[in-house]
């Protein structure tokens, strides 16, 4: 199975300062629009021993940045569905934060789907349920300027960064790409999860509000839980510990037998 430093490395990343190789279960972590895999660095330290920590590097940023973009969740869901199966040889956990909650769920119904090595459960943050009716914003259809106005409004990128003129034509095209896939995605009817499903949210959000993610558990045969921090979209990034604690009971929950849940 593939250990890092392996072909899979341009999809799947290990994180943090440490790479938990005999750890009881690996997280696989899936960015949201514009975000890539070091953006869970804290959270690797926040969840320590419990997990392997892993993120999914999409084409189209930093050291991929020469990559076209997928421009649709489904396409991005099988490329990481294929890239995922060499890492299948321990438990997965996958965690998914806005856009990357859709991505790391529709990987998840792709491998219930072919019956292979489905994943203990899923935490999605940030990101309203896929059942709910889309909210057509078409930001990737704005100008440059409306791109990065969207990041300021989220808090997501620091703004210093945004005021560098060759970051922001750095991360544009892939930041558009990203915008293009998670509003044009539609939710497709079939079979939903039969892992245990758990929500995060900031009590803050306007795009992710409590009972937008609760509809959640439409998508899950198995428990769902909720877990509300205080805070906006990127609630995560100023309380890492708490999200990592939560991460953790998350994992010891989905550890367990179905029968004693």
């Amino acid at each position: 199975m593939a250990q890092i430093g392996d072909r899979s490395d341009l999809w799947i990343r290990g994180v943090g300062r440490t790479v938990r190789q005999d750890a009881p279960v690996r997280l696989v972590c899936f960015p949201h629009a514009g975000g890539a895999a070091p953006f869970y660095h804290p959270l690797a330290a926040a969840v320590g021993e419990a997990a392997e920590v892993l993120a999914v590097q999409y084409p189209g940023r930093q050291d991929r940045r020469d990559e076209p973009a997928c421009v649709s969740i489904p396409e991005l869901a099988d490329r990481v569905h294929d890239e995922i199966q060499a890492w299948t040889d321990r438990p997965l956990v996958f965690f998914g934060h806005s856009m990357g909650a859709v991505v790391g769920y529709e990987v998840a119904r792709r491998m219930q789907r072919q019956g292979d090595h489905n994943p203990l459960g899923l935490i999605v943050s940030g990101r309203r349920a896929p059942c709910l009716p889309s909210v057509e914003r078409n930001i990737h259809l704005r100008g440059d300027v409306g791109l990065i106005d969207e990041l300021r409004r989220q808090n997501g990128t620091a703004s210093s960064l945004l005021e560098d003129e060759e970051v922001v034509r750095m991360i544009l095209p892939s930041l558009r790409g990203d915008y293009r896939a998670i509003e044009t995605y539609r939710h497709q009817e079939g079979p939903e999860l039969t892992c245990p499903i758990t929500g995060l949210t900031g009590d803050e959000d306007p795009g992710a509000t409590v009972e937008q993610v609760a509809a959640w558990e439409n998508h899950t045969h198995a428990a769902f839980e909720m877990r509300v921090f205080p805070g906006g979209h990127f609630y995560l990034s100023e309380q890492w510990d708490a999200v990592g604690a939560a991460v953790r009971d998350c994992l010891t929950a989905f550890a367990r037998p179905v029968a004693t849940r």
